[in-house]
């Protein structure tokens, strides 16, 4: 099951920076020009989760695997890319791939780094983005939506089924608003026809404001303007500095808790960006253990124990019959799971279980 976060923004916010900080590699060129990215890099991270070294130390674990999250780095956008500017197609192309984006936004000052607009404004800059997505959808759903209106008026069941959500999205697109507010109390059909209709602005957004290394641990005028913004548009926001995360990515444990500690920060900031990203995609984790691995699966938030077993191997959720459950406190507080049984906390749940998020899991099922 892969899971992908878009990293997207204008040129030279430092979106490569990141994103070769995420991966700890230098695998996206880093440079002061715009377009140094053309072709998206993408690296897959584990997802931070303190409790899987609790479960592997109750459990006796030889080994632990974390869940993992993609991010891919997109190249810079430019205003008009709607229209073909810049790396424009390429761009909108590229981002259509992925399920979130991560927006990153320049929040700091730097003579010896060039804004591609001239000036810092990172809530301009975040209209810009957002503006060139909307006239990119706006275009896609006008072109598309005339053939569906005719099949409806025909009487066909899948356009009469999809047109409504084309059109809710269509009136929020020619009022300048983005297609993600239908996000809101959406049912699960309707949020599976308005991913089908592959529009840019229903993408859920993290904005990432990347500021100068002495405002990583308070922020700035510029990151409190982003956050305003994001708030109104019921956005999240994380405040990292990409140069310090470059820094971090280069050391060794215990030197890189000494290097944070320096300066404020109890953890890197990519730690949360790679949980808000998990976040966004609205994802939990459920845990199995043994004696061999303690291993981390994703699902999505609601998921039901069948799905959840078919994360593992699709023979788990064609058989399934079971899966025991123990809550994650209960599994740490009473010393794993022979004392939960023995507490009666290990339950048997059946195909309708919602798997919750910290779960730890065993499925029995029919081969």
């Amino acid at each position: 099951m892969g899971f992908k976060c878009g990293i997207v923004g204008l040129p030279n916010v430092g979106k490569s920076t990141l994103f070769n900080a995420l991966t700890r590699t230098a695998a996206a060129q880093a440079a002061n020009y715009p377009f140094c990215t053309i072709e998206p890099n993408t690296g897959e991270v584990a997802v931070p989760d303190p409790r899987l070294q609790k479960i592997a130390a109750i459990g006796k674990s030889k080994e632990i695997i974390p869940t993992r999250i993609s991010f891919v780095d997109i190249a810079g956008l430019v205003r008009g890319a709607s229209k073909g500017e810049g790396l424009g197609n390429q761009f909108l192309a590229n981002i259509r791939e992925v399920d979130a984006i991560v927006h990153v936004l320049r929040c700091f000052e730097d003579g010896d780094i060039t804004h591609v607009e001239g000036r810092i404004d990172p809530v301009a800059d975040a209209e810009t983005v957002e503006t060139e997505l909307m006239l990119a959808d706006l275009d896609s759903l006008e072109r598309r939506i005339v053939q569906f209106r005719k099949r409806a008026s025909g009487k066909d069941k899948e356009a009469l089924t999809v047109l409504p959500l084309m059109e809710a999205a269509l009136e929020l697109l020619q009022v300048g608003k983005p297609a993600r507010i239908l996000l809101k109390n959406i049912s699960a059909e309707d949020l599976r026809i308005l991913q089908g209709l592959n529009l840019l602005t229903s993408h859920p957004v993290l904005y990432v404001c990347n500021v100068a290394e002495a405002d990583a641990a308070t922020g700035n005028a510029h990151t409190k303007a982003v956050e305003q913004m994001a708030a109104a548009q019921g956005a999240r926001t994380v405040v990292i500095s990409a140069a310090i995360e470059a820094e971090v990515a280069q050391l060794s444990d215990e030197e890189e808790m000494e290097f944070l500690a320096t300066l404020g920060l109890d953890e890197p900031g990519l730690n949360k960006v790679i949980r808000a990203g998990y976040e966004l995609l609205q994802l939990i984790t459920y845990f199995t253990v043994g004696p061999k691995e303690t291993r981390a699966w994703t699902v999505h938030k609601g998921a039901k124990a069948p799905q959840a077993a078919g994360v593992i191997h699709t023979d788990f959720e064609r058989g399934f019959i079971r899966a025991q459950t123990i809550a994650y406190n209960d599994f740490v507080t009473l010393g794993g799971e022979v004392a939960a049984k023995e507490a009666g906390k290990a339950r048997d749940e059946g195909k309708e279980y919602v798997v919750q998020d910290g779960d730890i899991m065993l499925f029995k099922f029919n081969t």
